[in-house]
């Protein structure tokens, strides 16, 4: 889908959802529906669009946070990371996955999610130890650490991905 005048608005929205369920989850660590909702825009619009809601949103989001902005170099790493989860909801429709249903459908859901967080976390755990040292003991710890989110995420993604998808298919989205 060509970046149209329908598309801008969807955008928009999906990048400010990311904005206000980031501060509905903010005291819940590591556990965010960023990666789901940028996984979901690549489903429906395309790896463009995808990656266009993970800036945008992360943007934001990075940007405003209530407990003060990242780091540069961290934000950056952090709205690239996220972005990556639109190429990955991408290729996932690509591949047909979103048309498969039961263990299929769960598995493709389940290695998404492990594949969105890695590629949020991996980067962002290590610009963080690369600026803040030790970088070995700081690296580990936040792969430790984001843990968390991917259970939060294989969770997340398994239970809201279905009822989204027929909700779009019967609409023609998807």
């Amino acid at each position: 889908m060509s970046l149209g005048l329908k598309l801008i608005p969807r955008i928009a929205l999906f990048s400010a959802l990311i904005y206000v369920f980031s501060w509905g989850t903010a005291y819940l660590p590591n556990v965010s529906l960023i990666f789901f909702i940028v996984f979901t825009a690549g489903v429906m619009w395309g790896l463009i669009p995808g990656l266009l809601v993970g800036a945008l949103g992360m943007g934001l989001w990075t940007g405003l946070n209530p407990y003060g902005p990242a780091a540069f170099p961290i934000m950056l790493a952090q709205i690239g990371g996220s972005s990556l989860s639109g190429a990955v909801g991408a290729a996932f429709r690509r591949a047909q996955w979103h048309m498969k249903t039961g263990r299929a459908l769960t598995f493709a859901l389940v290695l998404s999610a492990l594949i969105c967080t890695l590629l949020f976390y991996l980067p962002v755990n290590f610009v963080d130890a690369w600026l803040f040292q030790p970088f070995w003991p700081r690296f580990a710890a936040g792969l430790l650490w984001a843990l968390i989110s991917v259970v939060s995420n294989i969770v997340i993604f398994a239970v809201l991905f279905r009822p989204i998808r027929s909700r779009f298919i019967m609409r023609g989205m998807v």
